[in-house]
């Protein structure tokens, strides 16, 4: 017990460093400072790959698989309608307030705090590897997926494999044994300009409504027990052209796609193709929807421990993973992104909690 408060303590404490810095996607290499020196003060060997930080356990061994501990120090720019200083670390009652307190903070220091708990042990069937990464708000590039494929990460590993990650996202603690993947598709609709008084050319916001109605109505047909249908979404329409008098000949939109594990990006995109007029031009098709199996040693751990699961419409670093993850964590996807976001210092101890008992069982 005196171990848990200990370890509640550093980690809160480490969580009002992170507010107090800004480190918006792209930014963060303050907060990786940060993280570094707390390590070194922990006199935990670590690893810094442009604003990533990350660690291995001890005693690590490539005999042994790896299980990833994952979460992200990047946020969002502060919401309107802030009634605190984003900045600021203010304790109001049982809620401790501050931009990326929620998201994802909280599930960040309570993933490390369980990882400083483990780094000394001898007798672990697994090793443990501990990532905070960068950029996860704006699924970059230079983040979780920059790391897991550079090749001194993969030395470090010495071949031993990943074969199950927590990815620490505000979850209530609850598993998040799948999730939607995310496909953002520009479109162009093309037509011929004109004089709009002389009823000249072809108007491109008439065929951008036909594909628009299109999407609208469509329904995808492979229906998942656990995240539903695939769904698309338009969000955003304008005319390069802004003259009140000019038939516009492009009209610009955009799809936003939420995928579930029933189909690939790229299968999508080819049936949009096929029924759009519109030139359509994916962001990525990075972000796919993936599904832990209900038998993975870490969702059964969690059934065990009376945690409930659910799919996740949304997207986070798990859709960069190419081996099974669970994404769980302290917090409330409710308040993330929102103005005077907070986190209660309860739920961080909660999480530790959760997190060392559900490893318990996976890696003892």
């Amino acid at each position: 017990m005196n171990t848990n408060r200990s370890l509640t303590e550093d980690a809160l404490e480490l969580l009002r460093e992170l507010i107090s810095t800004p480190s918006f996607s792209r930014e963060e290499g303050p907060t990786a400072d940060i993280i570094s020196r707390f390590f070194e003060r922990k006199g935990i060997a670590h690893h810094r790959m442009l604003h990533n930080v990350y660690a291995f356990n001890r005693h690590f061994d490539p005999a042994k698989p790896t299980i990833l501990l994952n979460s992200h120090h990047d946020t969002v720019k502060p919401a309107p309608g802030y009634t605190l200083d984003p900045f600021t670390p203010l304790q109001i009652e049982d809620r401790l307030h501050g931009l990326g307190s929620n998201d994802a903070g909280g599930p960040l220091v309570s993933l490390i705090a369980t990882f400083v708990h483990y780094y000394e042990a001898t007798d672990l069937s697994h090793n443990l590897v501990v990532a905070a990464t960068a950029e996860e708000e704006i699924s970059g590039t230079n983040g979780i997926e920059y790391v897991l494929n550079a090749p001194a990460f993969l030395e470090q590993l010495r071949g031993s494999s990943i074969t199950g990650a927590i990815v620490g996202e505000p979850t209530q603690m609850h598993m998040a044994v799948a999730e939607m993947g995310l496909m953002v598709i520009d479109a162009m609709a093309a037509g011929r300009a004109g004089h709009a008084a002389r009823n000249e050319g072809d108007n491109a916001i008439v065929h951008a409504i036909r594909d628009i109605e299109w999407i609208h109505a469509y329904r995808f047909d492979r229906k998942s027990d656990v995240l539903g249908p695939a769904k698309m979404t338009v969000t955003v329409i304008e005319t390069v052209n802004k003259q009140h008098n000019v038939v516009p000949d492009k009209c610009r939109f955009v799809i936003d796609v939420r995928v579930n594990e029933m189909y690939t990006c790229e299968e999508v995109l080819e049936t949009l193709r096929q029924h759009l007029n519109s030139e359509l031009v994916p962001r990525s098709t990075r972000l796919r929807a993936t599904r832990i199996p209900q038998d993975h040693p870490l969702v059964q751990a969690g059934l065990a421990l009376g945690r409930n699961w659910y799919g996740s419409p949304t997207t986070s670093d798990k859709a960069l993973m190419n081996f099974p993850a669970l994404k769980m964590g302290p917090g409330d996807s409710a308040r993330s992104h929102t103005a005077d976001e907070y986190i209660k210092p309860a739920e961080v101890a909660e999480g530790i909690e959760i997190y060392t008992r559900l490893l318990d069982k996976v890696i003892r």
